[in-house]
C-alpha cells in the first residue's frame, strides 16, 4: 500500500525520467523514487536487488509447499453508459488466449494471443506500484472486499464520505454478461459508450450484484470448457467523473469465494484488480484492464501472484515477464490483426526450471555449457532395460513390473473408444492374414496357405496380449519373415527336402536361441536402437505396406482388363459365346444346373452357342469364344475409386476432431468430432462399401476360407521330426536358425522400442524380456502344427496405439486438446484375436462378402502413409525438395547446419534402399543380418558427425566412459555464422567484461585497444577450432 497513483497520461513520463537508462543525469540516491528497477536481463550493474533473483526464491518456496497452480479463468468488466445509467458489461475473457466481444456485440471473436501496447504495461506497474495491494484478504463477498479495500487506503487518498458510498455502490452493481444477454439488450448495444458526461448526465443503476449466482450463469455450458479446480480472476476498468486520481486495487484472497453474480461462469474467485479513474485518452484503463488480464494468463507470474509475500513481490513478477516479453515494431505489422494461437505451446515448466537454475556468468558468444543445451543428451531408459546379473533376472522384474496392472488390463478397457479400436483393427488383421497367407501360400506351394494363416494370427495374437508385457503389440506375419519362408522353401526344394520338417527344427532352434537371450538379459542392448535404426526400420515397413497395396491394385487390373481398343462404331463386331465341341468331352449334367431362356437350347448340336452363362460354360468344360469373353466393364476403374476414395476419406474423418465444423457450441458437437475421429476407419469402409453395392458392379470381394482343413491335402496338422529329413538336418537347422534369430530379435525389439517412446505417455511401462519369451514359445507351437511364424507388426501395432489415444475432453477456447497417453489395456487386441479366429468357423460370413478389397487396400495405404509420416526421416526427406526460405522452422534446423542435415538424411536413405533391395533379391539371406549392422553404421556415424549434430538429430548411443562425462562435453558450433559474427560477439562480450560499468567512449579504460587486438586474436582461434592459452 503506497501513495495514490498519478492518472495514466502522465504514468509515462515518470516512468521514463525515472529509469536510469533513460536519463543522462545523475539517478536519484533513493531507491523509493526509482519505478522502474532494474530487470533480471539487464546488461548493466545495479545496486537493486534483481527481480529474477526474487522470482527464484519465490518459486523456490512453492516447491517446498509443493502448491498447485489451478488454471484461471479471467474476465475482464468494463464500466459503460447506457440510457439507463452505469453498467458493468463483460468485454473480454481469458482462459489461455483471448477472446473479444465484436463491436456488434452479439458474438465473440476467435481465441487469439493478445497483442498489448508496451505502454499499458508500464503503466499497469506503476498502478500496482502506487496502488493497494491485499494479500491473503479474508473476505467472503464483493461488499466485504470493496469495504477492506476502501478502508485500507492510504492516509493522503481523501475522498468525502458521500463519494466513497458512491464508489462502493458503482463497484456493486450488476454486470452484464455477454453469454446471457436476450437479443433486446443486443439492440440496446448500439447506444454503449464511455461514460464522458457529468455525473448528472450519468443516471444511477438499478440492478445491484446478486449475492449467489444466476440462473444464466448455472446454465452456462461454456464452463464445461473448464478442468476442475478452476478458479476465477475479475478484472474492473472504468472512467468516472467524481475521482479526480486513479482508484486501484489488487485483490488475492486467502481462501476462494464465490462471488455472487459477478462473473459469467459459476466457480470461486481468487484475483480481484479494480481500476477507477478520471477521463482518460481513449481505451487507456481498457489496455491496462487487458495487460493485468494477460498476466494472469502468464503461469510463472500467476505462481508468483500466489505465493507472493508483499507488494515487491508482484513487481518482481511485471520485471520478469517484461524481462521475457518480445516487442514487434510499428509499421511492420497491423496492431489490429489477431494472431491465432500457435499448435503447440512452448512449455512452461521449462521457463519455470530456468528461473530456478542459477545462471552462471558467460561472455556473450561463447560457447554455453553443454548442461544448458538441450539438444544434447543420451536415450533415456528406465529401470526396464537395467542389468540385474542374474539369469532370467530382466524376465522377472518384467512379471514384477506387469503383474499388479494385470486386472486393470481388463477394465480400462471399458470405453467406447476401444470398440472402434477393435473393428479397425480386426479388419486391419483380416486383410494382412488373407494378403500374407496368400504370398504364403504361393511361396510354399500351399504349404502354409490363408487358413493356417488365420489359425496362427488368431492363436498367436491371443496368447500373446494375455500374457505379453505390451499387449497393445500386434503379432501377424511380416515382410521380413516371408522373405526367409521363400528362401527356404526353394532351399528345401533344391536340396529335395521336407519344407515343413526342416522348418520345424529351425523353429526350435530359434525358440532355443531366444530362450538364451531372455536369460542373458540380451534385451539391455536395446538401448543401441536409436532414432537412426528404429526410423529406417519403421521406413521399410511402412513402404513395404504402401507398395503391396499399389502392388495389389495393379494385378487386380491384370484380372479385369480394361479394353483400350474399345471403338463405338465396332460394338456390333463384339461378341462372346460357348462352345462346347471338345474332343472326347462327356458332361454329365446336373439337376440344378439351368440354363440361360431358350426354346432350342436343349435340341441344338454340342458345337452350337449354347444359351450359358460363363460360369455354366467353363463348369462343363467349354471354352469361350468372342472379342468381349475377357471384358470387364468399369471393374477396374471402380476398384482404383474405392482404394483412392477410401483413402482420402479415413485421413478427412481421422482429422475430423480439430476441424471447426460442428463446434459452434456446447459441448455434444465436440464429443460427435471425437467420436467420428475415433470410428473414422469404419465409417469409410462402411461408406464405400455401400457405394460398392449401389453401383452393383462385381468388384473382387473379401473371401474368408470356410473349412477347417489344411490349405495343401498333403501336409496333416502337427509336423513330425525325424520322418522325411536325414538325422542331421536338426543339426544344420541351427545355422539358418541363427539368421532367424537376428531377424526375429531385431523386429520385435526395435518395434518395442518405437511403441514405448516416452512421448506415448506410457504408465505401466515395458516388459522387453516378456515380449521375447512370449515370442520364442510361440515359435515352438506355430513350428510343430506347421503355422507361420509370427512376430510384432510395426505398422498395425503403431495403428492400435493411434487408434487408443487419449486426450483432454476439457480444453480452452483456441487450445489443442492435450494428449494425455494411451488407453493401455488387453482387451482390444485379444478380441481382436478371437474374432480373427471366428471368422473361420462363421457358417456363412455374410458381412464380410460384402467387403471389397480395394477397400481394405486403401486402408493399408492409409496405415502406411500414416506411419511414414510419424517419423523425421519423412520431414527431413522433404527438406531435399525444399528451398531454403521456404523450410518449416524445425528445431533441428537451428542448430545443426542444412548441408550436415541433409548428409546425415542421405546416408538413411541409402541404408533404406540396400535393404529394400536385399529384401527383393537373391540376397535376400542376409537380410537379418544388414539389420543388425544398421547398429553399427550408426556408431560409424560419429566418424562423420559431431556429438552436437547426433543429439539434434539422433540420440547419442551409450558408453561407459561417456555416462561419466555427460554433461562435461564440448560442443562444437557448426552452425554457419560469419566471421564478422563471431569476432563481434567475442569483441562484445570481452568489452562488458572489461567495462562492468557499462563505460563507453570517452569513460573508457585506457588499455581497451590492447583489450580489443586480445580479443579479436582469441576469436580468430576460436574459428580454427584452437583452444587459445
Amino acid at each position: 500500500m503506497t501513495d495514490q497513483v498519478p492518472g495514466p497520461d502522465s504514468a509515462a513520463p515518470q516512468a521514463a525520467d525515472a529509469h536510469p537508462q533513460l536519463r543522462h543525469e545523475d539517478t536519484p540516491s533513493s531507491s523509493s523514487d526509482v519505478l522502474y528497477p532494474v530487470v533480471s536481463g539487464s546488461i548493466f550493474a545495479s545496486s537493486i536487488s534483481s527481480a529474477a533473483e526474487r522470482v527464484r526464491a519465490i518459486l523456490q518456496q512453492e516447491e517446498v509447499g509443493d502448491r498447485k497452480c489451478p488454471l484461471l479463468f479471467i474476465q475482464l468488466n468494463e464500466l459503460l453508459s447506457t440510457p439507463a445509467g452505469l453498467e458493468w458489461k463483460e468485454m473480454a475473457r481469458w482462459i489461455k488466449f483471448e477472446e473479444k466481444v465484436e463491436d456488434g456485440g452479439e458474438r465473440w471473436s476467435m481465441p487469439h494471443i493478445p497483442a498489448l501496447p508496451l505502454h499499458s504495461l508500464f503503466e499497469l506497474r506503476t498502478c500496482l506500484q502506487k496502488g493497494t495491494v491485499l494479500l491473503d484478504l479474508d473476505a467472503h463477498s464483493v461488499k466485504e472486499i470493496i469495504d477492506k479495500a476502501l478502508c485500507r487506503q492510504p492516509d493522503d487518498w481523501v475522498l468525502l464520505p458521500e463519494l466513497r458510498d458512491r464508489l462502493a455502490a458503482l463497484l456493486l452493481l450488476q454486470p452484464r454478461h455477454q453469454a446471457t444477454k436476450s437479443p433486446l439488450l443486443a439492440l440496446a448495444d448500439l447506444g454503449l459508450s464511455p461514460c464522458r458526461g457529468k455525473a448528472k448526465n450519468c443516471p444511477q443503476p438499478r440492478a445491484q450484484l446478486s449475492e449467489t449466482p444466476l440462473k444464466e450463469q448455472l446454465r452456462n455450458r461454456f464452463k464445461k470448457k473448464l478442468p476442475p479446480g478452476a478458479e476465477v480472476a475479475n478484472v474492473m476498468v472504468g472512467e468516472v467523473d467524481f475521482l479526480k486520481k486513479p482508484f486501484t486495487v489488487f485483490v488475492r484472497l486467502r481462501e476462494v469465494a464465490a462471488l455472487g453474480s459477478l462473473t459469467e461462469v459459476a466457480l470461486p474467485s481468487r484475483f480481484l484488480f479494480i481500476l477507477l479513474g478520471p477521463h482518460a485518452k481513449v481505451k487507456a484503463y481498457h489496455e491496462i484492464g487487458r495487460a493485468m488480464a494477460t498476466l494472469l494468463t502468464d503461469e510463472l507470474f500467476q505462481r508468483v501472484a500466489l505465493q507472493a509475500k508483499n507488494q515487491e513481490d508482484i513487481i518482481a513478477g511485471i520485471d520478469v515477464f517484461l524481462d521475457e516479453l518480445t516487442v514487434l515494431p510499428p509499421g511492420k505489422w497491423d496492431a489490429s490483426a489477431r494472431i491465432p494461437p500457435p499448435s503447440c505451446l512452448p512449455s512452461p515448466h521449462k521457463r519455470i526450471s530456468m528461473h530456478l537454475r542459477e545462471r552462471k556468468p558467460h561472455c556473450n558468444g561463447s560457447t554455453a555449457a553443454a548442461e544448458d543445451r538441450p539438444g544434447l543428451g543420451h536415450q533415456h531408459f528406465s529401470e526396464e532395460l537395467e542389468r540385474t546379473g542374474r539369469l532370467f533376472g530382466g524376465l522377472v522384474r518384467d512379471i514384477r513390473r506387469k503383474a499388479p496392472w494385470y486386472r486393470s488390463d481388463f477394465s480400462d478397457a471399458l470405453h467406447i473408444q476401444c470398440l472402434s479400436a477393435v473393428l479397425y483393427i480386426y479388419l486391419a488383421t483380416v486383410t494382412n492374414a488373407i494378403t500374407f497367407g496368400g504370398m504364403l501360400g504361393d511361396a510354399t506351394a500351399n504349404m502354409q496357405g490363408v487358413l493356417e494363416s488365420f489359425l496362427g494370427t488368431a492363436f498367436a495374437g491371443s496368447i500373446f496380449c494375455l500374457f505379453s508385457g505390451q499387449p497393445l503389440t500386434i503379432l501377424s506375419s511380416t515382410g521380413p519373415v516371408l522373405v526367409f519362408e521363400r528362401l527356404l522353401f526353394s532351399f528345401s526344394e533344391d536340396y529335395s527336402l521336407d519344407y515343413l520338417e526342416f522348418r520345424l527344427w529351425i523353429g526350435l532352434w530359434v525358440a532355443f536361441f531366444g530362450l538364451v537371450l531372455v536369460a542373458t538379459e540380451a534385451s539391455h542392448l536395446v538401448q543401441y536402437f536409436t532414432r537412426f535404426t528404429e526410423e529406417g526400420f519403421c521406413a521399410l515397413i511402412s513402404l513395404i505396406f504402401i507398395y503391396d497395396s499399389l502392388k495389389k491394385m495393379l494385378s487386380l487390373a491384370e484380372a479385369f482388363p480394361i479394353n483400350w481398343h474399345y471403338r463405338t462404331d465396332d460394338v456390333t463386331l463384339y461378341s462372346c459365346s460357348c462352345n462346347l465341341s471338345s474332343p472326347g468331352h462327356v458332361w454329365a449334367g446336373n439337376a440344378t444346373d439351368t440354363l440361360l431362356p431358350s426354346p432350342t437350347a436343349l435340341h441344338e448340336p454340342p458345337a452350337a452357342p449354347a444359351w450359358l452363362s460363363r460360369a455354366q460354360c467353363l463348369s462343363r468344360g467349354g471354352q469361350l469364344l468372342g472379342t468381349s469373353c475377357h471384358y470387364v466393364p468399369d471393374v477396374t476403374l471402380l476398384s482404383f475409386l474405392l482404394f483412392g476414395g477410401t483413402f482420402l476419406c479415413c485421413t478427412a474423418l481421422k482429422h475430423f476432431k480439430s476441424s471447426r465444423l460442428l463446434s459452434h457450441r456446447g459441448k455434444q458437437p465436440c464429443r460427435l468430432r471425437k467420436l467420428v475421429s475415433d470410428f473414422s476407419i469404419i465409417l469409410a469402409i462402411l461408406i464405400f462399401c455401400a457405394i460398392d453395392v449401389a453401383l452393383g458392379l462385381e468388384t473382387p470381394k473379401l473371401l474368408v476360407p470356410s473349412e477347417l482343413k489344411p490349405t495343401n491335402p498333403s501336409r496333416g496338422w502337427i509336423v513330425l521330426p525325424f520322418v522325411a529329413n536325414p538325422w542331421w538336418v536338426c543339426l544344420a537347422a541351427a545355422v539358418p536358425a541363427v539368421l532367424v534369430t537376428i531377424l526375429i530379435f531385431m523386429d520385435q525389439q526395435i518395434t518395442a522400442v518405437i511403441l514405448n517412446r516416452k512421448e506415448y505417455k506410457l504408465k505401466k511401462g515395458a516388459g522387453f524380456h516378456l515380449d521375447l519369451l512370449c515370442v520364442s514359445l510361440l515359435m515352438i507351437v506355430t513350428s510343430v502344427t506347421g503355422l507361420p511364424w509370427y512376430v510384432s507388426a510395426t505398422v498395425i501395432s503403431l495403428a492400435h496405439m493411434d487408434s487408443l489415444r487419449k486426450e483432454s475432453t476439457t480444453s480452452a477456447p483456441g487450445e489443442q486438446p492435450e494428449f494425455l497417453g494411451i488407453r493401455e489395456q488387453r482387451l482390444t487386441g485379444l478380441a481382436v484375436f478371437i474374432l480373427t479366429g471366428v471368422s473361420v468357423f462363421m457358417p456363412d460370413p455374410a458381412v464380410l462378402q460384402y467387403i471389397p478389397m480395394p477397400v481394405l487396400y486403401g486402408v493399408f495405404l492409409h496405415m502406411g502413409v500414416v506411419a511414414l509420416n510419424s517419423i523425421q526421416f519423412t520431414d527431413r526427406v522433404r527438406l531435399f525438395l525444399m528451398p531454403a526460405k521456404h523450410q518449416p522452422d524445425l528445431l533441428y534446423l537451428r542448430h545443426v547446419p542444412l548441408r550436415r542435415v541433409h548428409l546425415f538424411t542421405a546416408i538413411q536413405v541409402l541404408c533404406l534402399a540396400v535393404l529394400w533391395v536385399l529384401k527383393s533379391t537373391v540376397a535376400a539371406i542376409i537380410f537379418p543380418v544388414m539389420l543388425l549392422a544398421l547398429v553399427g553404421i550408426r556408431k560409424g556415424l560419429e566418424c562423420i558427425f559431431s556429438l552436437h549434430d547426433l543429439s539434434w538429430l539422433d540420440s547419442i548411443m551409450p558408453e561407459p566412459g561417456r555416462k561419466e562425462a555427460e554433461g562435461k562435453l564440448p560442443r562444437k558450433h557448426e552452425e554457419e555464422e560469419s566471421d564478422t559474427e563471431e569476432v563481434g560477439d567475442v569483441l562484445g562480450a570481452l568489452l562488458f567484461c572489461c567495462c562492468p560499468h557499462g563505460c563507453v567512449g570517452a569513460e573508457a579504460e585506457p588499455g581497451l585497444g590492447v583489450q580489443l587486438r586480445a580479443a579479436a586474436w582469441r576469436a580468430n582461434s576460436l574459428r580454427q577450432g584452437v583452444e587459445p592459452s
